[in-house]
């Protein structure tokens, strides 16, 4: 594995060059850092599933950087003309960006990529060391999170090192990851569309541009998902998780051996110690969706007994940090 820095052009065309060869490269994006193969190489795709020992039901998100590698992908004539119409706004104001929108799907794309589906789950990242990496390599590149399967998602290239070493070919270093969610998942095939994992596009945004949308229950069914981060279990610290309503944390004792993560500064009463976190010191949400995973992942690493987390407030992207709290929690 060799972990290079994004900021040398060389470095990008090495790993751009990497995955036309069916090699696997861990890059950056806004959301979180993904772990990518060539959508086309079913050896690629066979080892991505390998290398996270992810469940190979669990459909994959298929990158691109550019408009025009859509007709690989798309069977536009499937794709009816209102659904086509929310696809044009959608895609005119949230891409680049973290909107996953689910596609019907041309054959020539392996069914690997998408669990067999006749729809395939594709986004277009705004993050420029991936859309430059996509479009020197393939064009479309199958990136589900570069972490092991469950595991908590990577925002820092140490978080790639530290799980998946060097069951990696290359890591490119791009810092942490801006926003620290992953995409949003929406279905534009269903009437209505419906959200199959709420991420870092708020239901508000969507609901404003194209109306009412629908959201999808999580699933616990060991059969082919709608889309990436549907399963009950997803992106778990290894220390058992304890989810708490907001405002409920500050009230219990504090144990010797566990962690907090605090939404604000104005549940925490006070609380200096080396095992509190707080997401937010103001109960900004976009500043607390930056530091959600990155926070955990500390937490993770102090050997407590236990992670007491509290609720974000529910609206905008407070609805994904709580779906990402829901499925990390051990008290379900």
């Amino acid at each position: 594995m060799d972990l290079l820095s994004s900021q040398i052009g060389e470095n990008i065309s090495r790993a751009a060059s990497c995955l036309a060869q069916g090699g696997l490269v861990a890059f950056p994006t806004e959301t979180v850092y993904g772990l990518g193969g060539d959508a086309f190489n079913v050896s690629a795709l066979a080892r991505i599933f390998e290398v996270k020992n992810r469940p190979r039901f669990d459909p994959l998100i298929i990158h691109i950087a550019e408009l025009a590698a859509l007709d690989r992908l798309v069977l536009w004539e499937a794709l009816e003309r209102e659904a086509k119409e929310k696809f044009d706004l959608l895609t005119k104001h949230f891409w680049p960006g973290p909107l996953t929108l689910l596609l019907p799907k041309r054959p020539e794309l392996p069914g690997l990529a998408n669990a067999g589906l006749t729809t395939a789950a594709i986004r277009f990242p705004a993050h420029e060391t991936a859309q430059k990496l996509i479009k020197l390599s393939t064009g479309a590149v199958a990136a589900p999170s570069a972490n092991s399967f469950g595991c908590l998602s990577p925002t820092k290239a140490t978080h790639v090192q530290a799980q998946l070493g060097d069951k990696v070919d290359i890591i490119l270093d791009g810092g942490r990851s801006g926003l620290g969610l992953e995409s949003t998942v929406l279905d534009i095939c269903a009437q209505p569309c419906r959200i199959l994992r709420p991420g870092g596009l708020s239901r508000e945004h969507i609901e404003a541009l194209i109306g009412p949308v629908e959201s999808l229950e999580i699933s616990n069914a060991d059969e082919p998902l709608e889309s990436p981060g549907q399963l009950k279990s997803h992106s778990a610290p290894r220390t058992p998780l304890h989810l708490c309503r907001q405002g409920e944390l500050a009230s219990l004792p504090e144990l010797s051996d566990e962690g907090r993560l605090y939404f604000s500064a104005s549940e925490n009463e006070g609380q200096n110690s080396p095992r509190v976190r707080i997401l937010s010191q103001k109960g900004d949400l976009m500043e607390a969706a930056a530091n959600f995973f990155d926070m955990l992942h500390e937490l993770d690493k102090l050997g407590l007994r236990l992670i007491r987390a509290e609720e974000a407030p529910p609206q905008g992207l407070g609805a994904a940090i709580n779906d990402r709290l829901r499925r990390a929690a051990t008290d379900k």
